[in-house]
């Protein structure tokens, strides 16, 4: 990779570090971990790709698309239910995680891979359907169909919490 290429990348991971990692910690239902190996991932096949750079017109939906299809691989995966359970459990800094995010990180953790994939891109990356239809190799009916459903699982999940009694 010349010199110009590998600055523009290191620029890249810089900027899009952190937008990668927060989506991909709604996407594997707050697990921490294993969102930094699915950013991890991404960025890391992103090398591959980001000299032939020209082949590449859009590198954020690039990216985006890498770890959507990082974290449904990662889903299938007979290992990917491994939970370990004998360490300790990490601890945020105090007051990080407010209560409407715990309760909607363990919510989403409860919705099928492709029901969180719709969902976090739909409505936390803000993309459209015909984008996201593109990114999760769909039909925009098929998500437009799944996004109503999983918003529907999520609000069962939730019950009869109001989400405005969180937030106060």
């Amino acid at each position: 990779m010349r010199q110009r290429d590998r600055e523009s990348y290191h620029e890249f991971i810089r900027v899009r570090s952190g937008p990668l990692y927060r989506s991909a910690c709604l996407l594997t239902g707050g697990d921490t971990h294993l969102a930094e190996d699915m950013v991890q991932e991404t960025f890391g096949r992103m090398y591959s790709a980001w000299s032939r750079r020209s082949c590449i017109e859009n590198p954020v939906g690039y990216a985006q698309k890498v770890l959507i299809r990082a974290h449904l691989t990662h889903r299938r995966r007979r290992s990917s239910g491994e939970r370990p359970v004998d360490g300790l459990p990490d601890h945020g800094t105090e007051g990080e995680d407010t209560p409407l995010r715990v309760t909607l990180l363990t919510a989403l953790s409860q919705l099928s891979a492709e029901d969180r994939a719709v969902l976090v891109l739909r409505f936390w990356e803000d993309l459209s359907v015909e984008r996201t239809a593109e990114v999760m190799r769909t039909t925009p009916g098929a998500v437009r169909s799944r996004s109503g459903r999983a918003l529907t699982r999520l609000r069962a999940v939730l019950g009869a919490r109001d989400i405005t009694e969180l937030t106060a």
